[in-house]
């Protein structure tokens, strides 16, 4: 199966074709970006299939990374793979970050327990807990700092993440959390068929909040 994974949810804007049953990336684009996914996402998946020699009409998995993470991001990256989807006639699946970083670390590092703990800055943490297998043991959620270590008191297991230096009692986080465009799709290759369309998972509200207090009033035109 030709899988066409997207990410946008953080500070890199990536794409990849991969082969699942060659378990090979034919073709991978990544650009550090920061900020300005919407401009840059459909360039880069050009360059992923031009580097893969495939057209768009081959894929036959979309993925896309649903967060947590770039509230503008991860609505780019959504919106792309689900109108990818519907004009293929083929399933898009979402990915969290959460269990690409996991999945990362197990392919490294089998055999024990894995929480990963992203830094959602404001003294809060998005924390979620994998068995050794990648199964996920725990929820996604987002917590203080205090509660995240609390749930994480006798975890059994190891911690990642751009937290893991708050939850070891530092002052500042490690920074963006980055991983490789290929573990989505490995990730994706994994998921069933008919599993739910891809949607954002933000854990926390957007910044940017209308400001209804300054509201004009709407009178009818006359």
């Amino acid at each position: 199966m030709l899988i066409l994974s997207i990410d946008t949810s953080g500070v890199d804007c990536s794409a990849c074709v991969y082969d699942s049953a060659a378990d090979a990336v034919l073709g991978e684009v990544t650009e550090h970006i920061g900020k300005g996914h919407a401009e840059l996402l459909m360039g880069i998946i050009d360059g992923a299939l031009n580097e893969a020699s495939v057209t768009l009409d081959a894929i036959e998995r979309i993925a896309v990374t649903i967060g947590p993470g770039s509230f503008t991001g991860i609505r780019v990256g959504v919106a792309a793979a689900r109108g990818f989807a519907l004009s293929l006639g083929v399933e898009a699946v979402g990915i969290t970050t959460l269990e690409t970083l996991a999945a990362h670390h197990l392919s490294q590092n089998p055999g024990l327990p894995v929480a990963v703990g992203l830094d959602a800055k404001r003294g809060e943490v998005y924390l979620q807990t994998f068995a050794a297998d990648g199964a996920p043991s725990s929820d996604a959620a987002l917590l203080s700092l205090e509660d995240a270590k609390a749930a994480l008191s006798g975890f059994a297991g190891t911690i990642i993440g751009s937290a893991h230096p708050l939850l070891a009692g530092g002052e500042t986080g490690s920074g963006p959390d980055r991983f490789a465009i290929a573990t989505v799709a490995r990730v994706a290759a994994t998921k069933p068929v008919g599993v739910p369309k891809p949607a954002p998972l933000y854990l926390r509200g957007p910044d940017a909040k209308p400001q209804t207090g300054f509201a004009l009033e709407r009178r009818p035109v006359a």
